[in-house]
Parts: structure tokens; C-alpha cells; sequence
């Protein structure tokens, strides 16, 4: 007899069309994960009695669930209700995500039709899914925006965020940039610091960035940066709890600045390390080697 399955993770995979779905079925694959793809979520329920019984080893189970089965679409929201009720099994959802004119030029590379729209232009079906789409999206822990993503960097992302030894991990990414190369497309909370003094008039500061203790202590000095900080810790303290008890397992942090050499830098080296004391924290600077002779 069945004795139950006991921790069984189950990852919902689902997202635009055209936004990589069969790459990270492909993934799932990879890491061991009982695939199905396209299940219609009317027969969730009995699949989940089937993860159930004990005699099989379907502890690690991906579903991918789309808009080709759009006539049973409506059903997945209850079916994902009920989810949150049955204490032996883990779920997430994966959403994945593209840009308008990326899935409107994948369309056109493969000549396939958008499936809401068989006969007209790929780029209406693209609306009406987002449109549809709109409240799963809210309800993932997981987005990935596959517009700037290879396949290979894609399968990446997925095989790091969901290998065994990282699955309990909620990490906190903290990352300076600049406005003028723009707003990073995933960021969870952009905060804007173009307001705060700026290092780059400084003449010698002016080829360094914010991780040079000279204009790292510059940007620091002022009053209102450390009203600032004072602010966006306390948010954040209040903040990244919730996150990670509505099971979220990252959450990118984007500080900004004009060029995304100085302020941003030297306050996004402020805000990480704060953070390490309490999250898994990763400090990045996307745009600090695309110096040029402008304001940042």
C-alpha cells in the first residue's frame, strides 16, 4: 500500500510562448525531474495522486502548462489553490518571459504560428496571451526574462536555480547600474540615487569607481546618503522576510545611478554587505566597464 510521498517537488513550468518552455523541460530533464509536457490542468489532481503513491519514484516532477491547452486553461488556478493545501509536496511556478518584439522575431525565425493566433499577426496573439497571462505571472516565485538569454545561458540559469543543493537557498541580489544603459529588465526594486552627490565632478575621482575607498568615502559623507540608507534598510529589512516566506528564491536589487560607475557602485557595496548578515547575497556592477567621458 501507499504510504505517501513525503517533500515531493513539483515545478510548474509556464510563461509566454515562444519564451523558451522546451529548453527548460530540456533542463528538468537534465537534473533528474519527471517531465510532463503540456498537461492540461484539469488532470493535475489525478497526476498528483499518481506523485503520491509511494511504489514509484516520482519525487521530483516538472509539468509544463500552457496556452495550447488553453480550453482547459481556466482550471488551473483552482487546480493551483488546491496545491497550496497538500502539505507532502513543494510547489513552485516557473514563469518564463520575453519581451514583445524578441517573441515576434522568434516567431517570424521559425515560421510558426502564435497559437492564439493562427491566422493573423503573431504579434496580436502575443498581446491577448500576456493579457491571459497576467495573473499567473503574479502568482510565480520564479521569472526569468529569456529576451537577452542563449538556450545554453537559459539552461544555465534553470540547472543553478534548481539543483538539489540550492533548492532552499533564497538569494538576494544586489546590482549597480546605470540609467543611461538602461533599467535592468530583472529587477525585482529599482532605487534611484541620481540625486545624491556626485563623485564623477570631482576631477581625480573622476576615473575611478565606487569601489575605490576614495569615492566609495565621498558618496558615504553625505547626509543624505546616510538618511538614505538608513531608509532603504529598514525597508528592506521589513521587506525580504515576506519575500521569502511567500517562497521566492531570489530577489534582484538594482541601485542607479547615471552611468553606473560611482553612487551606484559604492552604495550597492554598502546595501550587500549589510544584507550578508542575514541573506545569501550577491554583489554585482553590470555597467561599471562601460566607462565613457559623460556624467554618471
Amino acid at each position: 500500500m501507499s504510504t505517501g510521498a513525503n517533500n515531493v517537488q513539483l515545478v510548474i513550468i509556464t510563461g509566454m510562448s515562444g519564451a523558451g518552455k522546451t529548453v527548460a523541460i530540456q533542463s528538468f530533464e537534465d537534473l533528474g525531474f519527471f517531465c510532463v509536457d503540456n498537461l492540461p490542468p484539469t488532470l493535475l489532481p489525478k497526476f498528483l495522486e499518481l506523485m503520491k503513491d509511494a511504489t514509484n519514484k516520482m519525487n521530483k516532477v516538472a509539468l509544463v502548462m500552457d496556452l495550447r491547452g488553453r480550453e482547459f486553461f481556466e482550471h488551473l488556478f483552482k487546480a493551483l489553490d488546491d496545491l497550496t493545501e497538500t502539505s507532502w509536496v513543494s510547489p513552485r511556478i516557473l514563469f518564463l518571459d520575453a519581451d514583445d518584439s524578441v517573441l515576434v522575431r522568434r516567431y517570424k525565425e521559425t515560421r510558426r504560428m502564435h497559437p492564439l493566433s493562427p491566422s493573423g499577426l503573431p504579434l496580436e496573439g502575443i498581446r491577448q496571451e500576456r493579457m491571459l497571462l497576467e495573473e499567473l505571472k503574479g502568482r510565480a516565485q520564479i521569472i526569468f526574462n529569456t529576451s537577452e538569454l542563449k538556450p545554453k545561458e537559459l539552461r544555465e540559469k534553470i540547472l543553478n536555480e534548481f539543483s538539489m543543493n540550492k533548492q532552499s537557498t533564497f538569494t538576494v541580489n544586489v546590482m549597480s547600474f546605470g540609467f543611461k544603459h538602461g533599467i535592468p529588465i530583472d529587477a525585482d526594486l529599482v532605487f534611484d540615487v541620481r540625486f545624491l552627490p556626485n563623485p564623477f565632478y570631482i576631477e581625480n575621482m573622476r576615473p575611478k569607481t565606487g569601489l575605490d575607498q576614495e569615492v566609495y568615502d565621498y558618496v558615504l559623507k553625505w547626509n543624505e546618503t546616510n538618511k538614505f540608507l538608513e531608509k532603504v534598510t529598514d525597508l528592506l529589512s521589513f521587506m525580504l522576510p515576506h519575500y521569502k516566506r511567500e517562497g521566492k528564491s531570489q530577489l534582484i536589487i538594482a541601485i542607479g545611478c547615471t552611468g553606473g560607475q560611482h553612487r551606484s557602485v559604492a552604495l550597492t557595496e554598502y546595501i550587500g554587505q549589510y544584507l550578508k548578515n542575514d541573506y545569501h547575497t550577491r554583489i554585482t556592477h553590470r555597467d561599471i566597464k562601460k566607462r565613457k567621458e559623460t556624467t554618471t
